[in-house]
């Protein structure tokens, strides 16, 4: 141990008349402590937020989409598909019908969205299935038992979100009625499509959007209910391994599709919420370091009135050699030690605290509200780096002035009249 060290802890732990200087260093320790905890779990808060909607909207949907410019439905998507998993970065492409529909069951109506899935390609860009949590879903590309020509047809099948399950009231095995706006001419008029289908399974994605608005059904029974041409799709959805990049790799998919084309990506169609994500986690570093830089003013205090406390040893140490940077060196090293101490204690309380939280699910939430049930914590080991980095440097720049004001003091004034 260094001897600036040294005399910078005799100086925390020896027992002082001035009892004041000893509590405003642990008030000043405490309100570090604080400000690290809080720091660490807003980050792990925010970070919580944005990885968890993320990870449940890439999961459940497609990364990249391709459409036509005209809104037209793709009628050579075999060809284009084949074609564009030459693209870099492209992990998996399955074809989608989307339409809006109004779902009414024998309670309640509401409006949805209906959208034709290929089972066994659907699963090559997202993992929607694995939230299955009743039913078959299998059933929705089962063919219609043949039926007596004048009967009625038998329903479709179809899988919906538990959400919208509640709302209409239906469980798997009931029947619903669905109408698609788009509907067809009649000699009284135009009229909607209507179908009946049966609820062949429920999924629960963990995203309040989706479960209260999104139904599936297979690609043949959406391309006969939306009157779309033999063989063709709405949209050509794509997975991909580099999800920061996907704007480049959307790129790679139109130049290669061709003109006529336009794509979106999972960015572009939350980036009000990704970006309101990043700027309150800026938001919540910036006001909560104010917390650090408030308690890093009672260090200030602290060493000043322990520089007035030790002039005479001050003075002793500089006639016996001790060097302007020596004395300075002292009271840096003690503001530090307070600074480290309070980092530390509140990096590990606020890791441990995130911890309890997150595994516990402690904050519930309104999911159709925040498209989550509970507050996710999820901590990063660079934010946590981030805090303790801004907090030391806090304290670091909380003793420069009365260290300095230490080093100048004139050891022959302060002696002359001891």
């Amino acid at each position: 141990m260094s001897f600036e060290l040294f005399v910078a802890f005799r100086y925390l732990k020896a027992k002082r008349k001035q009892t004041m200087v000893s509590v405003i260093s642990g008030i000043s320790m405490l309100g570090i402590t604080a400000g690290v905890m809080a720091l660490v779990i807003a980050l792990a808060l925010s970070t919580g937020f944005r990885e968890d909607i993320q990870g449940k909207i890439i999961g459940a949907t497609s990364h990249i989409n391709l459409i036509r410019l005209d809104g037209t439905p793709l009628s050579n998507h075999e060809e284009l598909a084949e074609k564009l998993r030459s693209v870099p970065h492209v992990t998996g492409i399955a074809p989608a019908i989307f339409n809006q529909v109004l779902a009414a069951s024998a309670f309640r109506s509401q409006g949805a969205v209906l959208k034709g899935v290929d089972l066994r390609r659907e699963s090559e860009v997202s993992d929607f299935f694995a939230h299955i949590v009743e039913g078959d879903p299998r059933l929705i590309e089962k063919p219609r038992a043949s039926d007596d020509p004048e009967a009625p047809p038998a329903p479709e099948h179809l899988i919906m979100g538990k959400e919208m399950a509640q709302t209409l009231a239906v469980k798997v095995g009931d029947t619903l009625k669905v109408l698609v706006p788009k509907g067809r001419l009649t000699p009284f008029g135009m009229s909607a499509g209507v179908r009946v289908f049966r609820v062949a399974a429920i999924f629960e994605s963990g995203l309040w959007d989706y479960d209260a608005n999104w139904a599936y059904t297979s690609l043949e029974t959406a391309r006969r209910f939306f009157a779309l041409p033999p063989g063709s799709v709405s949209v050509l959805q794509f997975k991909t391994d580099d999800l920061e990049g996907v704007e480049e790799v959307a790129g790679a998919i139109r130049s290669v599709a061709g003109a006529g084309y336009t794509t979106t990506t999972w960015i572009d169609l939350n980036k009000p919420l990704f970006s309101a994500l990043k700027l309150e986690k800026l938001a919540l570093f910036i006001t909560i370091s104010l917390i650090v830089f408030v308690a890093s003013l009672s260090i200030v205090t602290t060493l000043i009135m322990m520089v007035l406390e030790k002039q005479r040893d001050i003075a002793i140490l500089t006639a016996m050699g001790a060097s302007q940077k020596t004395i300075m060196k002292i009271f840096m090293l003690q503001g530090l030690v307070i600074g480290v101490a309070g980092t530390i204690l509140g990096a590990i309380l606020g890791v441990g605290a995130c911890w309890i939280l997150d595994t516990y699910k402690l904050i519930r939430l309104q999911a159709e509200v925040y498209s989550i049930p509970y507050v996710p914590f999820h901590v990063r080991i660079w934010d946590v780096a981030l805090v303790c980095a801004t907090a030391l440097l806090i304290s670091f720049l909380a003793t420069l002035y009365p260290a300095r004001n230490a080093s100048r003091l004139d050891p022959v004034e302060i002696l002359r009249y001891e």
